[in-house]
């Protein structure tokens, strides 16, 4: 299954080549060419799910560049940080929206006295027919913050532990691989 995800994408993921041929990251071009940044390794593959999915829920556009500004002095691989923050698209982000705002009044704990002291404020100025909006987007902006670093973290976690399993399952099946008797047979 994975192997048939990763042949389906590869096609899509950006190549050196067309990285350095960029004229956005023509200052930094010479840094893309690393090979390093495009090895499927055991520290880079969860380095760039963490900073894509970073990258992905902190700013709205231009996802894939701060990914791949970000995974070059992380040594992350750029096609999965790339690759990753497409979680967050023109599709899913009223979803996303949805899921910022909840969290961000969890995280804040905004309850009725709360909102009602703040609109009273707003109210006393310029901004009165604005106040909602002000005090939703806020709430947003903030759970798009913390989404960030949560998912982050956990796309970290994630990553490593499916890489660990991946790695000991195609171990176990090498052909020659003996196997380990148990001592107390």
């Amino acid at each position: 299954m994975a192997k048939k995800s990763i042949k389906d994408f590869r096609p899509k993921m950006p190549t050196r080549d067309e990285m350095e041929r960029n004229r956005w990251l023509a200052p930094i071009a010479h840094r893309f060419s690393r090979s390093e940044l495009w090895r499927f390794t055991r520290r880079s593959v969860p380095r760039g799910a963490a900073l894509g999915l970073f990258a992905a829920f902190i700013i709205p556009v231009g996802q894939i560049f701060l990914a791949a500004f970000l995974a070059l002095p992380a040594r992350a691989n750029v096609p999965i940080a790339a690759l990753i923050t497409f979680v967050t698209n023109p599709f899913t982000t009223p979803f996303w929206a949805v899921v910022a705002n909840k969290v961000g009044r969890f995280v804040l704990k905004l309850d009725a006295a709360t909102v009602g002291a703040a609109n009273a404020q707003l109210e006393s100025g310029r901004w009165e027919s604005y106040g909602w909006f002000l005090e939703m987007a806020g709430v947003t902006a903030f759970g798009f913050m913390v989404l960030s670093v949560i998912t982050a973290a956990v796309g970290y976690l994630l990553a490593g532990f499916t890489w660990r399993i991946l790695v000991a399952r195609k171990w176990s099946r090498r052909p020659g691989r003996r196997k380990v008797l148990n001592p107390a047979e």
